[in-house]
Parts: structure tokens; sequence; C-alpha cells
């Protein structure tokens, strides 16, 4: 179990991490652990279901989380996998709507539960943070609006490689040579494309022998700039 001092720091190194570029005021560091507490999932458990009108935002502090989608057939399809130490849920939360989706941890899990006081007390005393958050929630809506239109009107292969685009933005770590080294399974792979597992291997299979993939037991090295 993670002691108090462990605990007062993470929400610190949660936001070193999502933003590099902002300096946390002393007096902020020392209110803000107070206004965090940390929710452990276990595998399958979801965080918040559609409907829900939540009373905070999250950040995954262990394990990984699974943004989705369930249709009414039973079909899911994945919107997203958030790991450590990204922040999720802010959409919602900061226009005060019900969530549209589910979110649910992919083995044991913690996560940070960010409510309001917390907000108000980022938002109007760490200088850059306003701005900062508005334009990754820019980031990740266009990036999310991406997938959804390939779901819609792009081609298996198309599908593909933007999978692979956002696994790598997600888990990728640098591997040096311009390669990223991404940790997920071809399952995974699969249902973010929205793609059969066997046409995903076979789409794996052709990205490796065009010198763009290279593929390893539960991980691949990409390097989406290589034609």
């Amino acid at each position: 179990m993670p002691g108090k001092d462990a605990h007062n720091d993470t929400p610190r190194r949660v936001l070193d991490a999502n933003f590099p570029d902002l300096a946390l005021p002393a007096a902020v560091a020392a209110r803000l652990p107070a206004l965090v507490h940390c929710r452990r999932l276990a595998s399958g458990r979801s965080l918040f279901v559609p409907g829900h009108r939540p009373t905070a935002f999250y950040a995954v502090a262990a394990g990984e989380i699974e943004a989705r989608f369930t249709g009414l057939d039973g079909t899911v399809s994945v919107i997203e996998h958030v790991g450590a130490p990204r922040l999720f849920g802010l959409a919602a939360f900061a226009a005060g709507q019900p969530t549209e989706y589910e979110a649910v941890a992919r083995g044991a899990s913690e996560v940070l539960v960010i409510g309001r006081e917390a907000y108000v007390l980022l938002m109007d005393e760490m200088p850059g943070f306003a701005r900062a958050l508005l334009a990754e929630f820019a980031r990740r809506h266009d990036g999310t609006l991406r997938l959804l239109q390939a779901a819609r009107h792009q081609s298996a292969a198309e599908r593909f490689v933007l999978a692979l685009a956002q696994l790598a933005r997600e888990r990728g770590r640098a591997a040096g040579d311009g390669w990223l080294e991404v940790t997920a399974t071809q399952a995974e792979l699969a249902r973010l494309a929205h793609l059969s597992r066997q046409t995903a291997n076979e789409l794996l299979a052709s990205a490796e022998a065009a010198g763009r993939v290279r593929r390893g037991r539960g991980h691949w090295l990409w390097r989406g700039d290589r034609e």
C-alpha cells in the first residue's frame, strides 16, 4: 500500500508528466494532495458508465483504462486506451454533461480522482494550466474524431494506420533511430481499428515486410514516418 508521502507526490508527478512546461506553485502543491484521492479498480471494473454525470475528472496512476462505446447489439467500439499518467474524463466534467462512454479497468488499476475543488485550485492558481488543458483537450478531441471518421469512411488499411498511431501516442517509448516500442496485443489493435484479428495480422505482416513495423511478443516497434 502506498504511503502518505507517495500519495502526496502523485498529483505533482501526474501534472509534471502531462504539462512539462508548467511549474506547480509551492502553495498549490501543498494544498493539492488533500483535494485529490486515489481509487483502485479491479480488472473489468467500470469507473463510470454512459449517462453518469461526473463530479471529477481523472488521471491514471497505475494500470490502464479502456474508454469504449457498447452498441445495443453488444458490439464494443474502443475509443482509446489510457495509461499512466494520462488525464481523461475531462469533457463531461467540464461541461457538466452526462458521459457518453464507459471507462473500464484493463487489469488492476489506480486512478486519481480530481474533483471540483482541485480543478478550481489548478485553474485559478497554476499559471498557464487552463490554456495547457484546453490545448490537450483539443488534441485528443481531434484524434477521436479521426478514428470515428475512419471507422465509417476509411479503408481497413487506413484504420489500421490510425490505430497504430494512436497506440504509439498512448504507449510508445523511444527505441532509437526514430522507432517507438509499443506494448499492445494484436487483439487490442484489431479492436481499436474495428478490424478482425485476421485482418489486423495480415496488415501487420504487410507493414513488417515494408519495413514500417518490427514485431515482437506482446509489443512491436513502429516508425510512422517510414514509407
